[in-house]
């Protein structure tokens, strides 16, 4: 980057020596996971420029290695790195400076963080480092992009910027249990790591309520041990919306149900109450396209790009198959809304379908269920009730039992003869 930017942003941003030799920069491939250190702790974070040449800083407890690289349509700039604490100011990220729009953050994988940039237009990534820390300094990060035409952009994408895919996580269970003839249940908990889904009135994250619904849900269907069951994530990891679909179909699930909770913006009006989605290409109402669209677009939050992704369901199954599928899937739909009602307050139109991704397995029922609406006061009080919780993760289990239980029997009744 020109001189100029090193001596103003070099004072300001990083309060240290700048003329040092870019170190740790982009290996294309995911940073290797922590050591049995303590993970280190991102403490601070500074964006200086302006809409020709911009400096982000990230301050740490210890140096880290990173990879960076960028994105288009939106246009991203990502970082990945090893596992890290982010102990940054609140709202941090929400607004940015120079080329930089704002930025967000969080666990990515099991030893792997991430930060992803969005930015004004197409970006040349300059240099990436990291610097130890030196004279009572700390460690620190050091992103400096500089702006340039699109053409080049997309250049640089297509012959050098190919993102390693997340790592399979270490506590995934075997692909297949062919000796338990238990149905097996997936529970997908929408977003999670560096996705936090969408806010509640007081800052509740969405991924947050999900995961503690299903982690309910799964213990109390485990406790009847009818069911297998198993979540595509426990913690608070990031999963590509495609890994949770191949998740459930590499295991043979026999139902795949995910679980979200919705928010409606202040000028679309209030709404309240839990719906139960099904899988359609054409939506059934705008409501319902417009929760897919937004649904659809974690993984453009995450930084994931998907266009080099397989078509993992035109190619797969026959038609027929799929209509089989998604006519389990809305047998299910409907007795979870018919058990629902008994304990939590449903939506006006409680039955709806749209084009989510995580339902688009073919050989899987498939349902998405959203619990309420963070953005309406009544349904968010709900949403952190443990007791709640609980008792609509009862009626969930209800109906299951209903869409299982004349399978259940016929296999006791055969084992029996």
């Amino acid at each position: 980057m020109v001189a100029a930017l090193g001596v103003a942003l070099g004072a300001a941003l990083l309060t240290a020596p700048a003329a040092r030799t870019a170190e740790g920069v982009d290996s294309r491939a995911l940073p290797a996971p922590g050591t049995t250190q303590e993970a280190p702790a991102a403490t601070d974070v500074r964006v200086g420029g302006d809409d020709k040449q911009t400096r982000f800083v990230l301050d740490l407890t210890q140096k880290i290695d990173l990879a960076a690289f960028t994105l288009a349509d939106p246009y991203r700039v990502v970082i990945d790195i090893p596992q890290v604490v982010f102990k940054l100011p609140a709202k941090a990220g929400d607004q940015g400076r120079g080329l930089v729009k704002a930025f967000r953050y969080g666990l990515i994988m099991q030893g792997g963080s991430r930060i992803v940039l969005d930015v004004k237009g197409p970006v040349r990534i300059d240099k990436a480092f990291t610097l130890a820390a030196t004279d009572g300094q700390p460690a620190r990060l050091v992103l400096d992009l500089a702006a340039t035409d699109r053409d080049s952009f997309l250049r640089t994408i297509a012959l050098a910027n190919k993102p390693a895919r997340p790592a399979t996580r270490n506590n995934e269970p075997p692909a297949k249990d062919s000796d338990d003839p238990r149905p097996l249940i997936v529970l997908d908990p929408g977003h999670g790591g560096i996705d936090t889904g969408t806010r509640g009135l007081d800052g509740e994250n969405e991924k947050d309520i999900v995961l503690a619904f299903a982690q309910t849900l799964r213990d109390k269907l485990t406790a009847t041990k009818k069911y297998r069951v198993v979540m595509t994530r426990d913690d608070d990891t990031f999963i590509p919306l495609n890994e949770r679909v191949r998740f459930a179909r590499q295991r043979g699930a026999a139902l795949f149900i995910s679980v979200h909770a919705d928010s409606l913006p202040k000028r679309e009006g209030q709404a309240e109450g839990a719906t139960v989605y099904t899988l359609s290409e054409h939506a059934s109402d705008a409501e319902a396209a417009r929760l897919a669209e937004s649904e659809n677009r974690a993984d453009v939050i995450a930084g994931v790009d998907l266009t080099a992704e397989p078509d993992d369901v035109a190619n797969i199954l026959v038609d027929l198959a799929q209509r089989e599928t998604k006519t389990f899937s809305l047998q299910f739909a409907k007795s979870a809304v018919n058990e629902l009602k008994s304990t939590a307050r449903l939506h006006k139109h409680p039955l709806k379908s749209a084009g989510f991704v995580v339902l688009r397995a073919p050989d899987v029922p498939s349902v998405l269920v959203e619990l309420g609406y963070m953005s309406t006061r009544d349904d968010l009080k709900q949403l952190t009730s443990p007791v709640w919780r609980d008792k609509t993760a009862d009626a969930m289990v209800q109906a299951v039992d209903t869409f299982f239980g004349p399978r259940i029997a016929a296999g006791a009744s055969g084992r029996g003869r």
